[in-house]
């Protein structure tokens, strides 16, 4: 197709392409074929990108709610519009398999639609002062006003939908947005910029650069850019905050999700599927990709066998093959790390019921169980297809297991117990508790993260749009009431 036939992008310079001082060449990780040259702007473009941004802010803030909405709403009809050609070029930069692709194109759509919906309503709020005698005859109006332009870096995991959680909120606000995609996977991004050049937003309103080291520190530091939304490593993410330490950083972070089979869950079956389906769905390259499984101890051996036999049913191969479910990891540093912690458990003593091959970029999903506390796949961020499982003799030696991470993005718990339900949102330090199902998903309208290493802020459109924008209050005198 065309979209992962081999040709220049440019970048996107204050709403216009142009091309870049330098390229980079984006290889497919399942087979490192070309896929694209992508144009890499120089400092003087960088430069001209910011200033862009910085002085079209106040003008866009005030820009009608019904010209930012309708906007969006464009993006949102022209991204369904193209699902079939965006998905092929997310697979083709990224690895995903096709059938994950497609989704994220569709939740893309979602998040732009929902963007458009919340610009025509996020209005702000009244407040009554004669609570006390001094505010008798005083209303105060509290607007959300934008903080200014935002700096939107982006991840690989999700090149076109988590670039979409950043651009669309901002939009949606009247904030400029500066976008920074993952140097492995701009392409989502750049054809981001393509459609909303087609709107009439004002110049300078996006730009998307897809630049390296010293020009990213530069961003990072520039005091034009006073937001920084950032989703990636953990590591990255707090040395960023060094470097920025007066900006407004909001950051998603890494995670280790816990699923927690309880004992009066009833449908081991379903349970197996859902935790081998989504520890493995992006070769397990998602902050919310299941990791550790903690199972209670009377139902454990019947769940285990039926949890290895669910991931090694798993598809693995091609990620075009619309039958394929779980693809390669983003190249084969990362491949390696990932067979290297598996080596690690085993050599601690942990059993390997399934997997733990590595073919290039490709790890096999893997199943391991009694990993001990010390091994790196058990306590860190593994980011790749593998399962380590636990047995328990308690729901409470669950919970505690499940917190003893520096990562607390989400955790699933399959239980039908109303009280296990409610303890568990109470004593589990993460971000979201799913009750009955695994952390499978995002939903765009719905805020995550912001809990110990997922960082300290919330995705979510509406969550980014309060993130993006502060307080201002306006007291009115001489109402009456």
């Amino acid at each position: 197709m065309d979209a992962i036939t081999p040709q220049p992008r440019p970048c996107w310079i204050a709403g216009h392409p142009e091309q870049g001082a330098q390229e980079i060449t984006v290889h497919h990780p399942y087979d490192g074929t070309e896929v694209a040259s992508v144009a890499v702007p120089g400092p003087e473009q960088v430069e001209r990108a910011v200033a862009a941004a910085a002085a079209v802010a106040k003008e866009f803030r005030r820009t009608p709610a019904h010209v930012r909405a309708a906007a969006l709403e464009h993006v949102s009809r022209a991204l369904a519009e193209r699902a079939e050609e965006i998905a092929e070029t997310i697979t083709a930069e990224n690895g995903k398999p096709l059938k994950w692709a497609e989704i994220e194109v569709t939740r893309a759509v979602s998040t732009f639609k929902f963007a458009a919906e919340e610009a025509r309503r996020f209005t702000g709020d009244l407040q009554r002062l004669d609570t006390d005698p001094n505010g008798v005859g005083r209303m105060a109006l509290v607007r959300r006003v934008p903080r200014g332009p935002v700096l939107a870096v982006a991840p690989f995991n999700f090149p076109l939908n988590l670039v979409a959680h950043k651009v669309a909120p901002a939009l949606a606000v009247g904030a400029p947005v500066v976008v920074k995609p993952a140097s492995a996977t701009p392409l989502s991004a750049l054809l981001l910029g393509e459609l909303l050049a087609e709107t009439d937003l004002p110049d300078g309103v996006f730009s998307v650069l897809p630049v390296r080291g010293g020009d990213m520190k530069a961003l990072v530091t520039d005091e034009r850019l006073p937001v920084i939304s950032f989703t990636g490593s953990t590591g990255v993410g707090w040395s960023l905050m060094d470097d920025a330490p007066r900006k407004h950083v909001v950051m998603e972070l890494g995670s280790n999700s816990a699923a927690i089979v309880c004992a009066d869950w009833p449908d081991l079956d379903h349970a197996a599927s859902r935790i081998a389906t989504f520890g493995n769905y992006q070769a397990g390259q998602s902050c919310i990709a299941v990791q550790r499984v903690i199972v209670h101890r009377s139902v454990a051996a019947e769940f285990v066998p039926k949890l290895v036999a669910a991931v090694g049913a798993l598809k693995t191969g091609d990620p075009h093959d619309p039958e394929v479910e779980v693809g390669p990891l983003i190249d084969e540093d990362n491949a390696v790390r990932v067979k290297e912690w598996i080596d690690e458990a085993v050599s601690l003593g942990a059993r390997l019921h399934v997997g733990g091959g590595r073919s290039g970029t490709s790890v096999e999903p893997t199943v391991l169980e009694d990993v001990p506390a010390e091994a790196k796949v058990w306590h860190q961020e593994a980011f790749g297809p593998v399962l380590a499982v636990s047995v328990v003799d308690s729901v409470e030696e669950a919970f505690d297991q499940a917190n003893a991470t520096e990562y607390g993005l989400q955790a699933g718990v399959f239980t039908r117990d109303l009280k296990v339900a409610f303890d568990a949102a109470a004593e589990l330090e993460v971000g979201g508790v799913i009750i009955g199902d695994v952390p499978s998903y995002r939903a765009d309208q719905m805020p995550y993260g912001g809990v110990k290493g997922s960082g300290t802020g919330r995705e979510g459109v509406r969550s980014a749009m309060e993130d993006f924008t502060e307080e201002r209050t306006t007291v009115l005198t001489g109402i009456q009431l």
